[in-house]
């Protein structure tokens, strides 16, 4: 398993990407279709960090466009961000799961996966340079702020994480997990949140 080290005084999105997509930092390329990198303007205000791609993310190749995705969308419109001007990625890039018959479950990445696409994330955020960030999920805030990190207790609120202002929230999916009479509420809290963030759009 090679082990790769990123350039991040002079990062460049494409350069990465192309890196990236040869990635066997650890075994979850092996049964995954493909790297799924982050997408979006270099020159974006926001990043917005997930978890890692789900199925149909690792079939089409680019990040938030299954159902988490059109959560998301939606959210992101109600807020006041424009999903063209910021840069959506994920601290995993490669999909984590296990097989049920035909089924490919989602499987929660583990602390190594974490910081094996540790060098891809950072490339990122040193290539993209924004003005803010935005956490979806716990495991996305965990592998920034560390394990001991509690969603529940700072989600919404403006923290700082090396320099950055950080707003954590929740992964859209967990709103299409969760139950449907309790959907619009938890919708309206995702909401909420990225709209803490839309203010410190510069």
């Amino acid at each position: 398993m090679r082990v790769t080290t990123v350039d991040l005084d002079h990062p460049d999105l494409e350069t990465l990407r192309r890196e990236a997509a040869g990635c066997t930092n650890c075994e979850l390329y092996e049964p995954a279709t493909q790297t799924v990198f982050g997408a979006g303007p270099e020159s974006a205000w926001l990043i917005l960090v997930g978890e890692q791609p789900g199925d149909r993310e690792d079939i089409e190749g680019a990040p938030f466009v299954g159902p988490a995705g059109r959560v998301l969308d939606t959210a992101l419109e109600r807020a006041g961000i424009d999903r063209d001007e910021v840069y959506v990625t994920n601290a995993v890039k490669h999909f984590r799961f296990e097989r049920q018959g035909s089924r490919r479950i989602h499987k929660t990445p583990g602390v190594t996966h974490i910081r094996a696409c540790r060098p891809w994330l950072d490339g990122e955020l040193a290539s993209v340079r924004p003005q803010a960030l935005a956490t979806l999920g716990a495991t996305a805030a965990k592998a920034l702020f560390g394990p001991k990190f509690r969603i529940t207790a700072e989600r919404g609120n403006v923290l700082d994480w090396e320099g950055y202002q950080l707003v954590p929230t929740v992964h859209p999916s967990s709103i299409l997990r969760g139950p449907a009479e309790k959907r619009a509420e938890a919708m309206d809290a995702l909401v909420a949140d990225l709209e803490v963030a839309a203010r410190l759009r510069p």
